[in-house]
């Protein structure tokens, strides 16, 4: 079944001195989160550097590289590449003397390295060689490099000392692979190769002559930089973050981009300009007096959605534990059926947990192997419709993953590649109480957690009459609105009598329910 493809896509980019933080919103709702520090070196997937060989490690057929990093990079004999000893070449040859343009075009490309080979015979201590991050840093592991080099555009990814043009098997029609591939070849020097993407079909040739020329221009310029001095250095940066993210989405189509740092709003405005022209016009300049994230409601997403528990709907929720070797996703239901068919509504609690699921996988870019324990459900014809569903969900998300079928205790098992540590925020606020010695939960989603209780007491319990114990400050907040405040919105939601009783011994968050005889029912 095909994915439905969202008729809003926004991207909001908050800009600081600190950090560049980049939603994406699908339909008003949050997808995907990236940040980008904006202090010091930090290494991202795509980067090429300069690297000196510090250890060989014969029983794994690998090495370890120092490219400036805190930790050591890791490249396995495998990551060479065919044509490893042509790179090897151009580094020891190259000096600030020499016509680089001359020597790159006088190597000779191959042999290809031994398959069955030992990184010993190409290796040595002290080497220096040129990589490039395909994995970042997680956990207790340095960057996983290769020394395959590639250039990655909008249309076109550009290998240099490689001898094969290949077309993307996405495109389907024979003419405009032979178009491409004739017009690629035809363009490209002497020592390179190219992958013509998906995204060139039906380019004219203007645009991807101008985008093979940009990569083979941003390549020769490092060159300056390995023929200066052999000292360990970055050759090449990826993109800024923003410009990558379009690269690769904006196939899918942006409704709006919205920057809130001039600087960024025109560097942005003129990727679009050169990979579409015509679409320049949805890069706007966000100029308002409140904070951008505050003003799209990212701000309340992230706190919602980046905790230990997640909400969902109707009262149900997900419980996310992460340790170094998987994740695990527990669903809850704090509901009770609303018909006499259990199993009907246990698939549904499952079905809207399976979304919000994968939802936070893309959010949190959470990888590895991911358990998830869905409710029990007695159908298999429920167990397969699920399984197929999760499939159809994980079928927008561009990470290579896995998705294996429930096992008779209701486990699933997810793989998803992973090339960047996920995504970890702490949606936890020092207590104003305990002046920080215990945390209490984000007051940004507190009037959520406490909808979920009353929706669990009144469908686990019946109960129709409850009082709401707060805080002054919490109960203002709750009431405030004539009209549409929260309590009435939850009379009328559950159909219930809800009475507000304010305490000035409750701490600012705290929050109880209790029904008409005083016990307690959140317990």
């Amino acid at each position: 079944m095909e994915t439905e493809i969202s008729s809003v896509k926004d991207l909001i980019v908050d800009v600081t001195a600190s950090e560049v933080r980049i939603a994406l919103m699908e339909n008003h709702r949050l997808v995907e989160l990236n940040r980008e520090s904006g202090q010091g070196h930090s290494s991202s997937v795509g980067d090429v550097f300069l690297g000196r060989v510090k250890k060989i490690l014969p029983a794994l057929n690998a090495a370890f590289v120092d490219i400036g990093d805190e930790k050591e990079a890791f490249i396995h004999y495998l990551d060479l590449g065919l044509y490893f000893s042509s790179f090897d070449e151009f580094v020891k040859k190259s000096n600030p003397n020499t016509d680089l343009k001359a020597l790159y075009e006088s190597i000779q490309i191959g042999p290809a390295i031994a398959k069955e080979g030992r990184i010993a015979d190409v290796l040595s201590k002290g080497q220096m060689i040129i990589g490039q991050i395909v994995k970042e840093p997680i956990s207790t592991k340095g960057s996983r490099l290769t020394a395959e080099i590639s250039l990655a555009g909008r249309n076109i990814v550009l290998l240099p000392f490689a001898q094969k043009v290949s077309v993307s098997q996405k495109i389907s029609s024979k003419e405009e692979k032979k178009r491409l591939l004739t017009l690629v070849r035809s363009i490209l020097p002497k020592n390179y190769g190219a992958i013509i993407r998906t995204a060139a079909e039906g380019k004219n040739a203007a645009v991807l002559v101008g985008e093979l020329r940009s990569l083979i221009s941003k390549w020769e310029e490092s060159w300056k930089s390995i023929a200066a001095d052999k000292g360990i250095k970055p050759l090449l940066s990826e993109y800024s973050k923003t410009t990558t993210i379009l690269r690769d989405l904006f196939d899918s189509g942006f409704t709006n981009i919205w920057v809130n740092d001039e600087k960024v709003w025109e560097e942005t405005r003129e990727y679009i300009s050169v990979i579409s022209p015509d679409q320049e016009k949805i890069v706007k300049l966000y100029d308002g007096r409140e904070p951008i994230f505050d003003h799209f409601e990212v701000t309340r997403q992230i706190k919602s959605s980046f905790g230990k528990v997640v909400p969902i709907k109707q009262g149900a929720y997900i419980v996310i534990e992460s340790t170094e070797a998987l994740n695990v996703i527990d669903v809850n239901s704090g509901i009770r059926a609303k018909t006499e068919d259990q199993e009907e509504n246990t698939y549904e609690v499952n079905r809207i947990a399976a979304e919000e699921i994968v939802r936070q996988l893309r959010l949190r870019d959470m990888g590895g192997i991911v358990i998830v324990d869905f409710i029990d459900m007695e159908s298999q014809e429920h167990r397969n419709a699920l399984y197929k569903y999760v499939e159809e969900l994980m079928a927008g998300d561009k990470a290579k993953h896995n998705v294996l079928p429930l096992t008779k205790f209701g486990l699933m098992q997810i793989t998803r590649q992973r090339i960047r540590p996920a995504t970890e925020i702490d949606t936890m606020e020092t207590c104003p109480v305990c002046h920080g010695t215990g945390k209490i939960t984000s007051s940004a989603i507190i009037d959520e957690e406490i909808e979920r209780k009353i929706a669990e007491i009144v469908s686990s319990k019946g109960v129709r009459e409850m009082n709401l114990r707060v805080s002054p400050m919490l109960g203002a907040y709750l009431s405030r609105g004539l009209f549409n405040s929260y309590i009435r919105k939850w009379r009328k939601k559950y159909g219930i009598r809800l009475r507000l009783d304010e305490s000035t011994e409750f701490s600012v968050l705290q929050n109880e329910l209790y029904d008409n005889k005083g016990k307690r029912l959140d317990q």
